[in-house]
């Protein structure tokens, strides 16, 4: 984003890997604040399957049980759990010719089909705020970690 007052250049970066981009690392005056996205909790998963589920014809799907049984999901699994459930009553209705909404059954079949993404990121996460966390980078990580009892 270009600020015309400052004659400034303001640029947002992600990355998954919270390796090597503490604070004692980012080159001065470049990438210097961190903002730390955690997966979402159960509240925020129900919402984030809500809008995925909003525009499709779904019947007997209790978002908020779902919510509770997909914990270590991240918003794009929750995304991608919603497309497969979907895919499996469209081609059922497909299969028989008529068309039936999304239901308990298809949402089953998505979750063992889709399992969670984030294991690898918070096993990798872990080592970083647990060993390598000497200026204090990852205490909000840490801190997350411990609730988690995985610190």
């Amino acid at each position: 984003m270009y600020n015309r007052a400052t004659r400034a250049f303001f640029v947002l970066a992600a990355t998954n890997h919270p390796v090597g981009r503490g604070r004692g690392t980012a080159p001065t005056g470049r990438l210097d604040r961190m903002l730390l996205v955690l997966p979402p909790d159960r509240p925020a998963r129900e919402a984030i399957l809500h809008y995925h589920l909003r525009e499709r014809p779904v019947a007997g799907v209790n978002v908020r049980d779902l919510a509770k049984r997909t914990e270590d999901y991240s918003g794009a699994d929750l995304a991608h759990l919603c497309e497969t459930a979907a895919e499996r009553a469209l081609l059922d209705s497909a299969r028989t010719g008529k068309p039936r909404p999304i239901g308990p059954r298809d949402v089953d079949a998505a979750l063992a089909e889709v399992r969670p993404s984030t294991g690898a990121w918070l096993s990798v996460a872990r080592n970083v705020a647990v060993f390598g966390n000497g200026d204090g980078s990852y205490d909000e990580l840490h801190r997350y970690l411990k609730r988690r009892r995985m610190a």
